[in-house]
């Protein structure tokens, strides 16, 4: 019997998925599945990856959906390319289905898969599911992209109606290919073992959203959404999400209109990835210093603001925003560290690592990206902690030692790391 394949990747729910909804309305059923790319997972270096259970705990959430559908998702491991030409001979497919990725490892894989499938006479369909807007769609009169966020995100607010915040009904269409439950891979199978850690649920809360402009910059308070997970594995939905909170706060619409920013900007300037978007910023002399990376690393600087964020992110895969600001600066400015180094840390640890978002902040906190910070902004780790944790809450949490022997001097004075990174960069920029 033909069939037509939806493809999970970043889009990890049945309801509002614009791609799924597209298979669905096709006259064949629909036969999900889903790859494990070894591609992707060998390059990881710790077995323990948080992310990897999510997805599991995540694809069998799905599995159980689909059942209660009379259908099932067929889970393979592999190279995505090897894992389609087995697929090909499995199911007489009419048509396959995705959501697009507009990372550059996705695009690559993309149209590997794109003219494989061709050659099989089988069309691969992609549509826009992960951002409001995607690459070109909010533009300069000219056409080119925008580089600055402000006037970005007036276009952007400009043109948001209803039309691009409808929720697709993919949940409510039965057209699904009727499959012999399939067993999950377990994750010791696909070569990991569980973390244990506790994941966010992907329910709105609305209190949190209403009061984001007050308490976002809290890190002893829980005044973030923690959605940033649901969004990067797409396990909510963009459109949803943008309807439910856009009348609440203009300050949390504003995060999310900066994920679609990054993702344009990945997308038109792919040299991002492994090189400042400004050039100028090639000349600078970073210090690179390993064993001042690895105190960073381990939350072993003695400035304590830094320490408990790295901490936290060690311990739980998270980091509160404002403190991943700080973090940032402290080793591009203070220490005169590659952002490039504090990035792939980031990439290895966090929960919600997004490759577009990842690469923004880390440009924008060292200054060499797109609508960067200026250079001469160096984030005084004393003042953002008599700011945003006077009463060293948060610091005490994740630094039980402070104040006694075992909590290590500053790793640098504030006054000359702050003069030593103002030279550096000067010198560089001549």
């Amino acid at each position: 019997m033909k069939v037509s394949i939806h493809w999970f990747r970043r889009d990890l729910r049945i309801e509002d998925n614009a791609a799924l909804y597209h298979a669905l309305k096709g006259p064949d059923p629909v036969q999900c599945v889903f790859i494990f790319d070894t591609e992707i997972l060998t390059k990881l270096q710790e077995k323990k990856d948080a992310r990897v259970e999510f997805i599991h705990q995540e694809i069998s959430r799905l599995n159980s959906e689909l059942k209660q559908r009379g259908s099932s998702l067929d889970v393979r491991i592999g190279k995505p390319l090897d894992v389609w030409k087995q697929l090909t001979k499995d199911y007489d497919a009419s048509h396959v289905y995705a959501n697009r990725d507009y990372e550059p490892y996705a695009r690559e894989r993309d149209k590997a898969i794109s003219q494989f499938l061709e050659s099989k006479g089988i069309p691969f369909t992609t549509k826009k599911d992960q951002v409001i807007f995607e690459k070109d769609e909010v533009l300069k009169k000219d056409g080119t992209p925008y580089t600055v966020y402000t006037p970005y995100s007036r276009i952007w607010k400009e043109k948001l109606n209803d039309f691009y915040l409808k929720a697709y009904p993919s949940g409510k269409i039965n057209n699904w290919n009727p499959t012999e439950p399939k067993a999950i891979p377990s994750l010791k199978e696909i070569g990991f073992h569980p973390v244990g850690i506790e994941f966010p649920d992907r329910n709105i809360p609305e209190p949190i959203v209403k009061d984001y402009h007050h308490s976002r910059d809290i890190p002893a308070q829980r005044g973030t959404t923690r959605l940033s997970l649901h969004l990067r594995f797409g396990t909510i939905s963009i459109r949803h999400l943008t309807r439910s909170t856009k009348d609440l706060n203009a300050k949390y619409l504003n995060e999310l209109i900066w994920r679609d920013f990054y993702q344009a900007i990945l997308w038109h300037f792919p040299h991002v990835m492994d090189n400042n978007f400004s050039r100028k910023y090639d000349r600078i002399e970073w210090r690179n210093n390993e064993e001042e990376f690895n105190r960073w690393c381990m939350g072993m600087t003695g400035y304590p603001i830094v320490d408990a964020g790295m901490r936290e992110l060690n311990s739980t895969g998270f980091m509160h925003n404002r403190v991943r600001m700080i973090v940032a600066s402290f080793l591009t400015k203070h220490l005169l560290i590659d952002w490039r180094w504090g990035e792939a840390y980031f990439a290895e640890k966090l929960l919600d690592f997004d490759l577009a978002s990842n690469n923004g902040g880390w440009q924008w906190a060292a200054g060499t990206g797109v609508d960067a910070a200026p250079y001469f902004r160096i984030f005084n780790p004393y003042s953002q902690t008599n700011r945003f944790d006077p009463k060293l809450e948060y610091i005490k949490k994740w630094i039980p030692e402070l104040n006694s022997h075992d909590y290590p001097d500053p790793i640098v004075d504030h006054k000359l790391a702050r003069q030593r990174a103002l030279d550096t960069y000067k010198v560089g920029l001549q």
